[in-house]
């Protein structure tokens, strides 16, 4: 061991001798625990997110694995499919080349060639993390295994009736040309207008008051050539007569009808809207409902037609609308067309007018493009049945969420499912097993030959399905196909269901949901007992993390460290406004003077867990990391002074052992904590049992025990069974804390544990494999804890006298006590030698019943009054001076403080965070006003 804590020289060392051993494998014949690592995608990098993430499984994995579990930490990436072609076109791009001047085979060529070469980035950072997965089961969900799975999993669900065609809205990127999910879909609020057209009534109908129109608001004025009908509330009092009625549709004449519904707003706009159901999702459902045509105006570019393209319902070319539309705005790209509708309206005169109005825009959270409802055949799953199975396992308790809370968020969306889209236009993905005959029949299979057959298509011209399925359709199946499904793997009968999926709540619809539907259809078996549901990360004021805002920290920053130019270059090289990004380097400067100091793996993984309360967002307080690297520096002293008092010296291996109060109260803490720790972990506390163990060994074995086993291990009169006993003690409570300690900080307590095994007679190759701790209720000692808890009382009463009296730490202290029982002497006789030492006290005297006490200062320990005599100690008169002087410094810094929190020009200019810090100066400044007032009033009186 180095004489400093030194985290960079041992976890890369430490890391490659467990992966090297397969220490992270399945191993042992205990109870099969699993679980599946949520794979991040094959671009991804390191952000805080994952840390956490892996963080939380991996004191689960290590945990459960020093149980004795056969635990499997599965990992694997994501094709990503949008992600990775997007990545790889942009790089062609920048070459001059596109995707389609290559063709499929080609571009697919490139991006296989991207992945080899730099596709392993996350794992390589993932292993950073010190996440203990099996390495040797990664998988990737375009390798050949789980390719078969996705096939297998998408003819059975067509099979069953489970998956069909159907043209329907979808979300359609218009830079990609892809349907994408609403998960990929940002809404940007932003400010518009809200357009009032007036559509005039046929037939020579009249509203209410007489008017010959009607006005209907829009912010979609654009759309208004695929107009399918205007619709007003049914109990709407001023266009009751109406319904039923017709208008024509504004710059076109096609008549289409008034009609009557829920969805409507009496209180929104006019109360008119206009129904535009093949491009609009609200739209879509009051065409539904009222058998209205579908008329989709646009093409992939979301550029007009010159003839609509009609449907019903069903998905049938509809002969309900003429597709004619007028030629003068064919080929205009939709805000293009926006325009000129809105001058030819004007110029008809039916343009009501225009209010501003605030919005919120569809965009692709890949391309940036704002996303266009869009009518196109896709390949759908049929989620109802699913859903009812997935949501009755929850009910039934076969898998729990914690916390609970989230059932009700589960249950809202799975009982409101709509049919899931699972078809992509992209290249890059799982290619839909389905093939087109010339009349465009499409016939489903597991491949081209196996359609041949079963449908007897013989020499058939065939065509396979363009598109790639969706994503998540195969992260769906990650639970079993990683183990091998749809073979029946030993692998697959072991691990699943999997023990506990850890994800962020974010994704309980998109992910968690859908692997309970597949896998319950596919497997008949939950594919997880337990959902974790964590919050998110976000800054130290509770804001989400963007690059944006300037406020992203990366984990291996602060693993490793990083210099002030290195992290301003980072924050601000992707932004494009020069003033954002001064901003930007404005509140870095202010937030990181010197940059990111090296705090190392276990520092940055013990503030997760001690942040992991169930369920909320995580504010990530840099101070916190801090304060972890230093409880690593204390346990990294604490081995030190062991080795170097234990390390060839008899520790009580063999032979008589003598242990006195001070030895049997840190055993007895130390079963409390293994109970503690062990328990909170079963219950998924992580931030309690970071905290019990952060306390026993910060609070009761380096700040007390050991500074009690200093004054024996130094007195040459000790005999050698008391020697042997606080050797003894030393070594072994430390090696169980490593060990309790291992699934926080698996780096440092690996590293010490190899000192210290030896010491404390233990075995192994490595401390990941060692036994997890069982508390002995027998060893729990409650007279040693009240001997122990009176001497610590006594103790902090001397140090705070001291400090209040600003005396020495170092100057020795005559101590009288007053009104002491009969327990208390007893304490004494058993505690003073102790007493003197670690109290820095000249001599300790108990005042009889009858005795005066002279002036002193005073703290109370139950009914025992603690003094110490002041005669002799300090001059009154100077030290009266002396915080008279202090206190007036004092409110001369407070009034400053307070007038600039005052001026309005500084709460307006000034960062939040540098506000935030002028207050907490000023609010630690009056406390120390308080302290010293009350230490005044004190000295005046004695």
């Amino acid at each position: 061991m180095d004489k400093t804590y030194q985290p960079h020289a041992i976890e890369t060392r430490w890391y490659t001798f467990w992966e090297q051993n397969q220490y992270f494998a399945p191993q042992g014949s205990g109870t099969p625990y699993c679980i599946m690592i949520p794979p991040p995608n094959v671009t991804g990098s390191l952000h805080m997110g994952h840390g956490f993430n892996n963080t939380i499984i991996d004191v689960l994995i290590r945990f459960r694995r020093m149980q004795g579990c056969n635990t499997l930490w599965q990992p694997g990436t994501d094709h990503a499919g949008i992600a990775t072609q997007m990545l790889v076109e942009n790089q062609l791009a920048a070459q001059g080349i596109k995707r389609r001047d290559l063709g499929r085979e080609k571009f697919l060529e490139k991006i296989w060639a991207w992945k080899a070469e730099s596709g392993g980035n996350i794992t390589r950072q993932i292993r950073r993390l010190g996440s203990s997965v099996d390495w040797a089961s990664e998988r990737f969900t375009l390798d050949e295994g789980l390719s078969t799975a996705v096939r297998e999993a998408f003819v059975r669900l067509h099979q069953d009736g489970l998956i069909y065609r159907g043209k329907r809205l979808v979300n359609w990127d218009t830079v990609l040309h892809t349907a994408i999910s609403d998960l990929e879909v940002e809404n940007h609020e932003t400010e518009g207008s809200l357009w009032y057209l007036r559509y005039p009534l046929a037939d020579g109908q009249k509203t209410a008051d007489g008017c010959s129109h009607l006005v209907v608001a829009t912010t979609r004025p654009e759309t208004l050539l695929g107009d399918a009908a205007v619709a007003v509330h049914p109990s709407d009092e001023r266009y009751q007569a109406l319904i039923g009625q017709f208008v024509e549709l504004p710059l076109s004449g096609r008549r289409i009808p008034i009609i009557a519904d829920n969805y409507c707003d009496p209180a929104f706009g006019s109360g008119c809207v206009k129904i535009t159901s093949a491009h609009d999702f609200n739209d879509y459902e009051v065409g539904k409902r009222h058998n209205l045509p579908l008329i989709n105006i646009f093409d992939k570019n979301a550029v007009l037609l010159s003839e609509a393209e009609v449907w019903d319902y069903q998905g049938q070319p509809s002969l309900a609308v003429s597709p004619d539309l007028p030629a003068r705005y064919a080929g205009l790209e939709r805000f293009a067309a926006r325009e000129k509708i809105l001058e030819d309206l004007e110029t008809a005169g039916l343009l009501e007018k225009v209010e501003p109005h605030h919005l919120k825009v569809p965009k692709g959270d890949r391309s940036g493009s704002i996303i266009e409802p869009w009518l196109t055949d896709q390949w759908y799953v049929s989620t109802k049945s699913l859903a009812e199975k997935a949501v009755a396992a929850v009910q039934d308790g076969r898998i729990d969420f914690v916390p609970k809370s989230y059932e009700n968020m589960y249950f809202a969306w799975m009982r409101d499912i709509q049919d899931w889209c699972i078809s992509r236009q992209l290249w890059w993905g799982h290619r839909i097993p389905a093939w087109y005959d010339p009349s465009g029949a499409a016939y489903v299979g597991r491949s081209e030959e196996e359609v041949r057959e079963k449908y007897a298509l013989g020499d058939t011209q065939l065509l396979q399905d363009e598109d790639v399925l969706d994503t998540w359709f195969s992260s769906a199946l990650w639970t079993f196909s990683t183990l091998g499904w749809p073979e029946p793997t030993a692998r697959l009968a072991t691990f699943h269901p999997t023990s506990v999926l850890v994800t962020g709540f974010d994704i309980i619809f998109f992910w968690v949901a859908r692997m309970q539907m597949l896998s319950l259809h596919l497997t008949g078996q939950i594919p997880f007992k337990t959902v974790y549901v964590h919050g998110l990360v976000r800054d130290a004021n509770g804001q989400k993390m963007s690059k944006s805002k300037g406020n992203v920290l990366d984990p291996l920053d602060i693993i490793d460290g990083i210099e002030l130019p290195a992290l301003l270059e980072k924050r601000t090289s992707t932004l494009m406004q020069p003033k954002q990004a001064k901003a930007i380097e404005k509140q870095t400067r202010e937030e990181f003077p010197e940059g990111i100091a090296r705090y190392g793996t276990d520092a940055l993984r013990f503030t997760f867990c001690s942040l992991a309360t169930t369920g909320r967002d995580i504010k990530f307080d840099m101070g916190r990391v801090e304060g972890y690297r230093n409880f690593c520096n204390k346990l990294w002293n604490a081995a030190q002074f062991v080795a170097a008092n234990c390390e060839g010296l008899d520790c009580g291996l063999d032979g008589d052992i003598q242990l006195s109060t001070a030895e049997r109260w840190i055993i007895s803490c130390l079963q409390r904590c293994e109970q503690s720790v062990t328990a909170h972990l079963d219950a998924f506390r992580f931030d309690l049992a970071a905290q019990a163990l952060y306390e026993f060994i910060w609070d009761e074995y380096c700040a007390w025990y050991l500074e009690l086993a200093k004054p024996l291990l130094w007195d040459k009169q000790a005999s050698l069974k008391r020697l042997r006993g606080t050797r003894r003690t030393l070594v072994q409570v430390l090696e169980t804390a490593l060990r309790l300690a291992h699934p926080f900080m698996p780096f440092i307590s690996e590293e010490i544990w190899q000192r210290i095994k030896p010491l404390a007679g233990k075995d192994g190759q490595t401390l990941m494999l060692a036994p997890w701790p069982r508390a002995e209720a027998d060893k729990i000692d409650q007279a040693a804890e009240a001997d122990m808890q009176w001497l610590q009382s006594l103790l902090l009463g001397i140090r705070q006298i001291r400090a209040e009296m600003s005396l020495s730490p170092g100057k020795p202290l005559p101590l009288l006590l007053a009104q002491a029982s009969a327990e208390d002497l007893r304490r004494l006789q058993g505690f003073e030698p102790l007493l003197l030492k670690l109290g820095k006290l000249d001599n300790v005297r108990v005042l009889a019943d009858a005795e005066a006490e002279p002036p002193s200062a005073t703290a109370l320990v139950g009914n025992l009054r603690v003094l110490v005599p002041m005669a002799g100690l300090i001059d009154k008169t100077a030290e009266l001076a002396r915080l008279d002087k202090e206190l007036g410094k004092l409110d001369g810094e407070r009034a400053r403080l307070a007038s600039k929190l005052a001026n309005p020009g500084f709460a307006a200019k000034a960062p939040p965070a540098v506000i935030e810090k002028e207050r907490s100066k000023l609010k630690e400044i009056s406390q120390a006003q308080t302290q010293l007032a009350a230490q005044r009033e004190r000295i005046a009186g004695l």
